[in-house]
């Protein structure tokens, strides 16, 4: 969501800055970059470990808190997003956000869109093991009632796209605020503008080809 939806990163290392600052730390962007697609329990005890003198829970929900207020004022909507996925309804394709924010973050997004865009909602406290790890997708994909290499996860983060690829999805990387690798078992798209269902059927092929690939390369 954060990312590939919308272009809430910024707001998230400002929340950061400030909370570090309020306990007389430091955070430079590298520290924030570096967290880019974890999940937030795992992106807590790293705040934690930079002076941050409250439980994991707490600085969860004071960051959700402060970003919110700000998505609040502006949603940073990514390029593209929302008319593919009006596309994607139009066409009867079902959809699932699978995100590590919690769920309170997830559907405020979601409301905030014009029309019903997604059957399905996993957030980050709705799983025990947070992305890299597949349940998150392996989760979306069951609520969907579809297999998972029928599926198609679009992600900005190495994290996000490792959860995918191990949950037997194809996986679409779209770089935005952190670098991802050319060589990954996943398709590499730079925006998702003018993207269509039937791109998307395209890429769906040729992602089981470079999945397949990379499997028999194994």
């Amino acid at each position: 969501m954060d990312g590939t939806l919308v272009d809430t990163e910024p707001y998230w290392f400002l929340c950061q800055v400030e909370l570090v600052e309020s306990f007389g730390g430091t955070w430079s962007r590298e520290d924030g970059d570096a967290m880019i697609g974890s999940g937030l329990w795992q992106s807590a005890r790293v705040l934690q470990s930079h002076g941050v003198d409250l439980s994991e829970d707490e600085i969860i929900d004071r960051l959700t808190t402060a970003v919110l207020e700000r998505a609040a004022v502006e949603i940073p909507w990514r390029p593209g997003a929302k008319e593919l996925l009006a596309e994607l309804r139009r066409e009867g394709v079902p959809t699932a956000l699978v995100t590590m924010s919690i769920r309170r973050m997830a559907q405020f997004m979601v409301d905030a869109i014009e029309f019903e865009a997604f059957d399905a909602i996993v957030a980050g406290d709705d799983v025990e093991h947070a992305k890299p790890h597949p349940e998150a997708y392996l989760r979306g994909a069951a609520l969907l009632g579809v297999d998972p290499a029928d599926c198609i996860a679009i992600e900005d983060s190495t994290p996000g796209l490792a959860s995918a690829v191990a949950a037997g999805t194809v996986a679409i990387g779209v770089e935005h605020h952190a670098p991802l690798a050319d060589d990954g078992p996943y398709i590499r798209r730079d925006t998702l503008v003018g993207t269509t269902v039937g791109d998307l059927r395209e890429l769906h092929r040729a992602g089981r080809a470079v999945r397949d690939q990379a499997a028999s390369d194994s």
